[in-house]
């Protein structure tokens, strides 16, 4: 097949690279002053379309009253943030749209608008539009840096083609984001539940079942009578990291662990590149050294909303691994605990209450030993804390699997976006091959 250069790379013959200045045009929305806003419709009224109204779909509605129509939109529209988060692709949404959006116009007897999407939100146009944004404090593509973007405008048959294929793979990736959403929020009731005795075990521990009597007052509110709450230091022993001194950093040893390195209760240690010595970690810091089955905690400047995905256990994959500032470790203080069952209990709102009372800091959290000593503990019977961890551990392989297979369809439909866009993969029209 002949294939001609272009800035795009190679092209098939029959597509053109185009600039989108030649195929599109774009229009700024309507800056409104939050006292101008309306917090109900009128009759008259539309929606105000801002991205933390799309980002928060929970929180309140905003109207504007009577805007025109240049700067509104319909649910088929496609709309482009041009500042701060620079390159967000938005469809689906009807109202007066904010002035940090572009609406694309295009005409659709040319250009797919689901080809369009998915050509800006590929990796190689989000690089070049976060590129000609620029990297000052607030990004801001203006409008001839937009129109200067190639476009591989293909035949409209084929764009329609592959826009077909790219959605294919969209409702996957909605349909497996929504399973995990609904196993995320499975495993928290769930675990409120057992964490609080609402749902009890069998005899025999296969099953649990609702629980509905037998509770007494206690400082953690109402708990089965059989339970126990007691200090966390009578359980589990607790250090801080030392804070390690810059002047002490070194490009190769040890590594260093922060609370950074803390996401969605894993340890993820692939970016950190800050090391101190190994003649550090057998002196000063021999201390601080972790251990495999540590119960790892961030406690310096979390926010308040994701406190409970910053807990992980260390595991000898991650070893040698030196403590540094913004984290603790825990370790059981006797067998008559389950360290997994603490690592639940820590991600429940029963001990996050706690230490939002405890802790410094309102939006983010900031807290040390002196705070989690005076925490309280729900303590079971051993049999039970094993019975639940291993119930929240089930659940927690679940949603490990839908996260998996949700980063495999996406990295799978970025690779085909890669060669679909492009032409480097053809596909088929009316079942024959194109040319």
């Amino acid at each position: 097949m002949e294939i001609k250069p272009s800035d795009l790379g190679a092209l098939p013959p029959d597509w053109k690279a185009v600039k989108f200045g030649v195929i599109t045009k774009v229009r700024q929305g309507l800056q409104i002053a939050i006292s101008e806003r309306l917090t109900k419709p009128t009759l008259t009224s539309q929606e105000y379309i801002t991205i933390q109204s799309i980002n928060r779909q929970n929180q309140g509605r905003e109207y504007v009253e009577s805007p025109s129509a240049r700067v509104t939109c319909k649910s088929d529209d496609v709309l482009m943030t041009r500042t701060g988060n620079t390159g967000i692709v938005v469809t689906g949404v009807e109202g007066a749209f904010h002035n940090n959006f572009f609406l694309i116009d295009f005409e659709r007897k040319e250009l797919d608008s689901i080809f369009l999407v998915n050509y800006l939100r590929s990796p190689r146009v989000q690089h070049v539009i976060l590129t000609k944004a620029g990297a000052s404090t607030i990004p801001d593509l203006n409008h001839n840096d937009f129109y200067s973007i190639d476009f591989p405008l293909a035949p409209l048959p084929e764009q329609k083609k592959i826009a077909q294929i790219l959605s294919t793979w969209d409702k996957a990736i909605t349909t497996t984001e929504k399973l995990l959403a609904n196993s995320q929020q499975q495993k928290k009731a769930l675990m409120q539940q057992l964490l609080t005795g609402k749902k009890r075990f069998y005899s025999n521990g296969n099953y649990f079942y609702s629980v509905r009597e037998g509770f007494a007052k206690s400082k953690l509110g109402a708990l089965p009578s059989d339970w126990k709450v007691e200090l966390i230091k009578k359980h589990l022993w607790y250090q801080e990291g030392p804070g390690v001194r810059n002047h002490q950093f070194t490009e190769q040893g040890v590594k260093l662990f922060n609370g950074t390195n803390i996401q969605f209760n894993k340890i993820d240690l692939s970016n950190t590149t800050t090391h101190i010595s190994e003649e550090e970690c057998i002196g000063a810091y021999k201390h601080f050294l972790v251990d495999d089955g540590d119960l790892l905690i961030a406690c310096s400047g979390i926010s308040v909303d994701r406190f409970d995905e910053k807990i992980a256990f260390a595991s000898s994959a991650h070893l040698p691994l030196c403590m540094n500032t913004s984290t603790m470790r825990f370790k059981p203080l006797s067998g008559g605990v389950d360290i997994t069952y603490f690592h639940y209990f820590m991600q429940s709102l029963v001990f996050k209450n706690q230490i939002r009372r405890q802790a410094t800091g309102s939006a983010q959290l900031n807290f040390g030993p002196s705070h989690v000593g005076k925490c309280f503990v729900v303590i079971p019977s051993l049999e039970e804390q094993q019975k639940i961890a291993t119930v929240l551990s089930s659940a927690d392989q679940e949603i490990s699997a839908l996260q998996q297979k949700l980063n495999a369809l996406k990295q799978e439909k970025k690779a085909l976006m890669q060669q679909l866009l492009t032409g480097k993969r053809r596909v088929k029209i009316d079942n024959k091959e194109v040319a």
